[in-house]
């Protein structure tokens, strides 16, 4: 798999109505995981989105999530830009590069999903996720 760039979308409770309308605009595959089926324990947020990811035919990729219990949501700045693939050396050295002198939010390690993952903001305030998965086997 190649790195892969591409916008994350944050919304206020309404990420799958948001994305199952962007599917209707661009065509697609939408696959929707929940914060309950990640393991979240009973709560307001079991069916929210906690990742949301569309694959159209012309090659454009949206990913998106319901703004998770304890973070912000801010309309106007609720975006990322999304790197991502199995190409672990490639993805750690953007994240050096982006993060240094910038802020790191989530550092990069692994997460409950089985996947390297890491939130930053880069030293010109844009948002970065970066998340490495093991390679297709």
């Amino acid at each position: 798999m190649t790195s892969r760039l591409n916008p994350y979308l944050s919304f206020d409770g309404d990420a799958r109505e948001a994305m199952e309308f962007y599917a209707q605009v661009f065509g697609g595959t939408l696959s929707l995981n929940t914060f309950g089926e990640s393991g979240m324990p009973d709560s307001a947020y079991t069916d929210k989105i906690m990742h949301a990811l569309l694959e159209t035919p012309s090659g454009f990729t949206l990913m998106a999530s319901d703004t998770p219990p304890g973070m912000e949501y801010a309309p106007g700045t609720n975006f990322s830009v999304s790197l991502s693939g199995d190409d672990a050396g490639e993805l750690r050295g953007y994240w050096e590069k982006l993060s240094a002198d910038g802020t790191v939010a989530v550092p990069l390690e692994k997460q409950m999903w089985g996947d390297v993952f890491g939130m930053c903001t880069d030293r010109f305030g844009v948002p970065w996720m970066v998340n490495i998965s093991e390679p297709a086997g």
